[in-house]
């Protein structure tokens, strides 16, 4: 289903329901929670992998569906009310959900301030994705050293105004601009609460994931290029299974490198396909322009210093 629409998606204003009805039939809201909690308990590398192949597929429907995972999976390890009453719709993709961190990440454009029976939340937050297609956003907002986290509903009111980005790609993922004006996030919605310090750890723990999109634009164009002549002598399938192993065994240390080192050779990969296809792959609707944008895309998506440094030194190589 995804693959042979994507070019289709690419050029839409937003993902097709269908596609993640489909994705919510075959259990994959659930995919990396736990199975007493209604997931499949694909976890680390099963769940990586899945997550390769569909970004292969389509990387517009990827990246909205990856959102409600994140979230998911936070909800599966608590042990509260409000998880008790969530996990299992959301691991049935009855209820759907983004995320919204930016705010909180490294200087916070979204401020926590307590009130009586919750938090008043103010300001921006950037980049959050499946406007339109979720019912709840997690958002993460800065309460001075602290981390408030908290759901809300993916609606607009008067306390909550969306700006919608136009993206160069995966435009069809419907991603917004927040701002939070005096926005009331009740306790009873608020999941938990950590120290930044602490939330970083947690987040650069958690950069693997992310890899995995680049891994499917290469999987896909290496599919693309086929019995190529050009990959002739040239191992590139193996190349894909060592940066895979690579993220699979990085440390938080080593991540940074490995990300960069995938997110480059997907840009190289897309290249190669556009090369291949000629002058009709910069149409509209063609595989090597579409791939090419994406791998852009996936240069600065998800990034952090350690890994933007380590890919402009790749990309530029040693000065001559």
């Amino acid at each position: 289903m995804l693959f042979p629409s994507a070019n289709e998606v690419d050029v839409a204003d937003v993902v097709p329901g269908s596609h993640f009805d489909r994705l919510a039939d075959a259990g994959l809201y659930g995919l990396t929670s736990p199975v007493e909690r209604g997931g499949l308990g694909l976890d680390g590398a099963p769940g990586w992998r899945v997550i390769e192949i569909l970004a292969g597929g389509c990387l517009a429907t990827t990246f909205v569906w990856l959102q409600h995972l994140s979230v998911a999976s936070a909800l599966a390890r608590l042990d509260t009310p409000l998880a008790k009453d969530l996990v299992q719709p959301m691991c049935a993709g009855k209820v759907r959900a983004g995320i919204a961190l930016g705010g909180a990440r490294p200087v916070p454009s979204l401020s926590a301030v307590r009130a009586s029976g919750g938090w008043l939340l103010n300001g921006e937050s950037p980049w959050v994705t499946g406007w339109g297609l979720i019912d709840l956003v997690h958002v993460a907002a800065r309460a001075d050293d602290e981390v408030v986290w908290g759901l809300i509903d993916a609606a607009g009111s008067s306390s909550l105004r969306i700006a919608a980005l136009r993206l160069a790609a995966v435009n069809a993922s419907s991603t917004v601009n927040v701002t939070f004006d005096d926005h009331f996030l009740p306790d009873s919605r608020c999941t938990f609460t950590v120290a930044y310090s602490q939330w970083q750890a947690i987040d650069a723990a958690n950069l693997r994931t992310n890899g995995s999109l680049a891994l499917g634009v290469i999987g896909r164009c290496l599919t693309l290029l086929g019995s190529s002549p050009s990959r002739e002598g040239a191992d590139w399938d193996g190349h894909l299974d060592r940066l895979r192993n690579a993220l699979d065994s990085a440390s938080p240390e080593e991540m940074p490198e490995a990300r960069a080192r995938a997110a480059e050779f997907a840009v190289k990969a897309a290249a190669a396909v556009l090369v291949n296809e000629g002058s009709r792959s910069l149409l509209e609707l063609q595989h090597g322009q579409r791939l090419l944008r994406e791998a852009g895309f996936l240069l600065v998506f998800g990034s952090r210093p350690a890994i933007r440094a380590s890919l402009i030194k790749g990309l530029l190589g040693p000065p001559e």
